[in-house]
């Protein structure tokens, strides 16, 4: 190994640090011209959704994906006809000038995956279903069975990793969270350890054999899942000697806004941790869409763009705290209200805003009727408004809590459900104090400088943090407050605030300075939820409308599970598997389901993820033949091969069946 190649982490820990950005160096790996890994960029890739055996569609489709950013393209070989076509696709793509590398997708068929592997860059392969097979069957094994079975996989595998260092061809190892082998199930549980363990057992065989050229992944569609898994691989690669590069993605993530978020949450998450080599984000739409979204995420990660988060004293992680589960911070509950037990609550500034019609509300999930002069909350309402100075001329609604800056709050002579907002400074020297509800700044320079300071006034049993950061790698910043507050045993609920100010171009179109506000505000707030800080979640930004900023911000918690507000659809992207239009489907469920707040529908275009991704779904969808679909009812079978025209209405009278359907409201 080369000093690049050998550069192991020294903590113990799945990343460099979690206080301040250091990029996790991996080995490189040779994938065409295109290396990727080491000090190479983050890469960007994404897959076709035409039928391999359309040779000129593909080829069509591949370079509308290249013209997109795209530095690898992958297409799907379920059968070897398909893996021998693969030479036809690059050939005429070679012809028009296109070297990108091609990557060949390979489930349950290693024949395909050896032909393959003679004629493109590099070739995935799914351990569980490479030669293993799922039917969610107990297995029951003694420690000598189980390394029988292990002798017969590796008998199987074992050509395919000749034919890739005879012909240079690069691997993907890649691990669905969906398509758990049974054998790997019944040993390690449906974890994100029996996700790393099924990939390092074919890592092993690897490098058994002497190659190397290996990238690896561990996909799933809740990006809690995914961050947990990929950290374990991590930390598990590291305590074995190894340093593969990550290929990072959230599998079934949907479309539009929720798919965008979801990805972000995800593969932002493990940005921030200085962790992936390459990304691809997975959308129910077209895949030359796709590319602009990782180029937004990666771009934040360029070299030299993203600095260390402060000189201050760093906060080590406390006792107890790990990366590789979901533990919700403890904080003291509040009048029921905020911490504790509590969802976290939203807050939406409103203090740019016209305060003298309540229709100013609407954004805010609180509609307002002249007719009735009462005020309708939607699914998707917040919790607080910030009205800095500013007083409305209407009456607000009455479970809407209002915050003003101190200076104002305590000029207000009807101080019901309205709640002051102070600096750390003007908190100290307050002559009047909210008797429910006093929200302070802070800043992880305030923990670190004064700590006997926040020790001290975090006794006082209405005190909530707004934690603010003006680091460049906020998050590692905001995530040091936390540390802090634990090692402290300081139990004050804390709302996390960013604000995304001026940070775009104003010449830019609204659509990409909404896109990008999205998908930084869901790294940077996805990632504190993921390990399970945070009470609440305050977006500000001058470039995006205040309806931008709330389905942010509830999408952001949806993605993290951490407030559930809508009905959520783990949706493929589609690829040339898939049995039906997945964009015309996704669209169509979700026209007559979008009202099931908490439900979770997934729609698989083919049977490779299907029944696996399922068990995190409460209903699905699969494609199993020409016009046939199989529903599910989490993991179970519930009505095989139906005809794609009834499909949607037999779903409707499964959930109906359990009790769980509403009619759409008017």
């Amino acid at each position: 190994m080369n000093s690049t190649e050998s550069k192991i982490l020294l903590n113990g820990l799945y990343c460099n640090s979690q206080t301040s950005y250091s990029r996790f160096i991996t080995r490189e790996v040779s994938i065409g011209d295109i290396p990727m890994g080491g000090d190479n960029p983050i890469r960007i890739q994404s897959m076709t959704t035409t039928d391999t055996m359309d040779t000129l569609g593909t080829v069509e489709q591949t370079i509308r994906m290249v013209d997109a950013g795209c530095e690898y393209v992958r297409i799907t070989a379920p059968s070897i006809k398909e893996a021998n076509n693969l030479a036809e696709i690059k050939k005429e793509l070679r012809n028009r000038g296109y070297n990108v590398p091609l990557v060949a997708d390979i489930h349950f068929t290693p024949n395909a995956a050896e032909a393959a592997a003679r004629i493109v860059e590099k070739v995935r392969i799914n351990p569980g279903n490479y030669a293993d097979k799922k039917r969610f069957d107990q297995l029951e094994y003694t420690a000598s069975q189980y390394q029988e079975e292990l002798e017969r996989i590796y008998k199987k595998f074992a050509p395919l990793v000749k034919v890739c260092k005879e012909y240079g061809t690069a691997m993907r190892i890649g691990t669905n969270h969906g398509s758990l082998s049974d054998r790997i199930m019944s040993y390690y549980g449906d974890t994100p350890r029996g996700m790393v363990e099924s990939a390092m057992e074919f890592m092993r065989m690897c490098e058994s054999l002497n190659y190397y050229n290996l990238v690896i992944s561990m996909k799933a569609s809740n990006p809690q899942v995914m961050v947990q898994a990929y950290r374990l691989l991590v930390e598990t690669m590291t305590k074995e000697g190894m340093n593969y590069p990550l290929h990072l993605g959230v599998t079934e993530a949907g479309d539009g806004e929720d798919g965008r978020i979801k990805s972000s949450v995800g593969i932002g998450t493990l940005l921030e941790d200085g962790l992936g080599d390459t990304i691809r984000v997975s959308l129910t739409e077209d895949p030359e869409l796709e590319a602009p979204v990782a180029i937004a995420l990666a771009n934040r990660y360029k070299k030299g763009t993203v600095q260390s988060s402060s000189e201050l004293p760093v906060s080590i992680a406390p006792i107890g705290f790990s990366p590789y589960e979901y533990n919700k911070r403890q904080s003291e509950e509040l009048n029921t209200f905020i911490g504790g037990h509590q969802v976290p609550r939203v807050i939406l500034d409103l203090s740019q805003q016209s305060l003298m019609d309540p229709q100013v509300l609407q954004a805010a999930g609180y509609l307002y009727s002249p007719l009735l002069d009462k005020y309708n909350m939607a699914e998707q309402s917040v919790d607080f408004v910030y009205l800095a100075d500013k007083l409305p001329s209407f009456t607000m609604p009455g479970n809407l809590k209002q915050l003003y800056n101190y200076t104002t709050w305590i000029t207000l002579a009807q101080k019901k459900n309205c709640h002051p907002l102070y600096t750390l400074e003007e908190y100290q020297q307050a002559s009047q104090r909210d008797a429910a509800l006093n929200l302070v700044y802070v800043s992880y320079k305030d923990l670190a400088l004064s700590p006997e300071v926040l020790k001290l006034i975090s006794e006082d049993n209405t005190l909530v943090f707004v934690l603010v950061t003006d680091q460049q790698h906020g998050m590692a910043d905001q995530r040091q407050f936390f540390f802090g507050l634990e090692n402290l045993n300081i139990r004050t609920p804390v709302i996390t605030k960013r604000s995304y100010l001026s940070s775009f171009d104003s010449t830019e179109e609204m659509s990409k300075l909404e896109s990008d506000f999205q998908l930084y505000a869901s790294t940077d707030l996805g990632a504190l939820l993921i390990d399970g800080f945070g009470d609440g979640i305050w977006l500000e930004s001058d470039q995006v409308s205040p309806k931008v900023i709330v389905s942010t911000a509830f999408g952001i918690l949806q993605a993290t599970r951490s407030r559930i507000s809508k009905t959520e659809y783990i949706s493929c992207p589609s690829c040339g598997r898939t049995l039906f239009d997945l964009q015309e489907t996704t669209q169509m469920i979700r026209s007559r389901t979008s009202h099931l707040k908490g439900v979770k529908i997934g729609i698989m275009g083919c049977i490779v993820n299907g029944p696996g991704e399922m068990a995190d779904a409460d209903y699905g969808y699969v494609g199993m033949g020409p016009g046939k679909i199989t529903l599910y009812r989490g993991k179970e079978v519930v009505k095989k091969s139906v005809n794609k025209e009834n499909a949607l209405d037999e779903l409707i009278e499964i959930i109906k069946a359990d009790g769980i359907w509403i009619d759409q409201p008017e």
